[in-house]
């Protein structure tokens, strides 16, 4: 009976999403865009969580048998050994949160097809395959919403095991070739989708897998329709085919902002996603911290990655940069979350940061000062400057500014030594009105 319901679900499901809708969500403005993305944009701080039956070899998530290093045979062997023995979803969220982070991305499905999460569509899961024999998504997104954390899901629209979209003949079984398969596949795809929206309320989609097909193949608009739908304010990432909401750069720090306002950095700590007992090359905490500098100074997220062992446990280096960020983070709340990116280059040897208002202007100094740190064209009067975390109060004094010219002078601020953070010191400039930079080429005194 449970087959026939479920079919049944199936062929309900694939007439609700693919016949023509009355009740189409209207566009919307670049106001009401705003609104809901103001939270994301605010948050700054994003943990990536890649979790899945490839934590117990070690090895590449779903493309170690894409590319011939693993039979899927095998791969698919580790099921019997993802015990998540020792996971702890609570203990998992307060580490996230004590890292400063405002929000906690997990891999409900990779490539792989394995679900965390007990899904309706088909049997590939945790809690029926593996020996885990239970939902591990469930109690995690129930930790990060009682620490006051947003829930984001990773999902691949690709799924490499799954019988109607099989790796084996991914070269020449093709949307148009077979029609009534590819929507076999989509009214799964959907399904999943709909019980991930209505059972684990997100906050935010993290989409992947978009790259081998396109977006009417993947039907991306009415994708996009029925998860604002089933969640009216959830944000959607950039793989979906040009249906999403922001910019997702992948481990490469940008040199320049992009050009989507809203955008996010992922990044691993290592060189590995999922856990991979082999990868030692561990990025520093003072790394990690000036790339989340760059980020944030350039009007970004950074979402930093872990990936748990098989049985739930954080590896202790994970675990030790995330402690490391939080430290930093908490002391310098006030220049990192709210604030909208600094002044152009040039004005300061350094990235910079402003509060929301304006009237703040926030200096990173990455290196230990060679003498007192200078600002150039910043034509408002400086009310007060001093060192964020701290408090210390730091004096002033502006050279070459001359009666007759327009060109403000350099501002110098001594910074004591004392005073420095072990990693980056930020110092706040209080300034009289929103922040006024001089961009002109200069002035002389013309002859007659």
């Amino acid at each position: 009976m449970r087959r026939i319901a479920i079919a049944l679900l199936g062929i309900t499901t694939l007439l609700f999403h693919f016949t023509a809708s009355a009740q189409e969500i209207q566009e919307e403005t670049a106001e009401q865009k705003a609104k809901r993305m103001a939270w994301f944009k605010d948050a700054k701080l994003g943990i990536f969580i890649h979790w899945g039956i490839y934590a117990v070899n070690g090895i590449d998530e779903s493309w170690s048998f894409f590319n011939g290093y693993i039979s899927h045979e095998d791969y698919m062997k580790q099921l019997d050994s993802f015990t998540a023995a020792n996971y702890d979803p609570e203990a998992w969220a307060k580490l996230i949160k004590e890292s400063g982070a405002q929000y906690a991305v997990i891999t409900t499905r990779h490539h792989d097809g394995v679900a965390l999460w007990d899904t309706q569509y088909g049997d590939l899961s945790i809690p029926k395959k593996s020996a885990a024999k239970r939902d591990v998504l469930a109690p995690f997104t129930k930790a990060l919403q009682k620490n006051n954390l947003k829930v984001g899901l990773y999902y691949s629209l690709s799924d490499w095991s799954h019988p109607d979209y099989p790796l084996h003949l991914r070269d020449t079984y093709r949307y148009k070739n077979d029609p009534k398969r590819w929507e076999k596949y989509l009214t799964y795809m959907f399904g999943q989708m709909e019980e991930l929206s209505t059972q684990y309320q997100p906050d935010l989609y993290w989409f992947d897998g978009d790259w081998e097909h396109s977006a009417e193949e993947w039907k991306s608009k009415e994708l996009r329709q029925k998860l604002l739908t089933w969640r009216p304010n959830v944000i959607l990432n950039s793989r979906l085919q040009g249906y999403g909401d922001y910019a997702t750069p992948e481990q490469g720090v940008p040199v320049t902002a992009p050009k989507n306002p809203y955008w996010e950095l992922c990044m691993t700590m290592n060189n590995s996603w999922g856990h991979q007992d082999n990868d030692l090359n561990y990025k520093t905490p003072s790394q990690v911290i000036r790339i989340f500098i760059d980020c944030i100074t350039m009007g970004g997220n950074l979402l930093l990655d872990i990936g748990p062992k098989a049985d739930g446990t954080i590896p202790e280096q994970q675990v030790h940069i995330l402690k490391e960020l939080g430290r930093w983070t908490n002391k310098h709340k006030e220049a990192i979350y709210e604030t909208i990116g600094g002044i152009p280059h040039g004005h300061f040897y350094g990235p910079t940061n402003l509060s929301k208002d304006k009237k703040t202007l926030f200096l990173y100094l990455l290196h230990k000062p060679n003498g007192p740190i200078v600002i150039k064209g910043l034509k408002n009067k400086v009310n007060r400057i001093r060192i964020v975390g701290n408090g210390t109060k730091l004096g002033h004094k502006v050279i070459g500014k001359q009666y007759w010219s327009e060109v403000p002078g350099l501002l110098y601020i001594d910074v004591p030594e004392e005073d420095l953070d072990p990693t980056v010191t930020v110092i706040a400039l209080q300034l009289k009105g929103e922040v006024d930079l001089y961009r002109e080429d200069g002035k002389v005194i013309e002859s007659n």
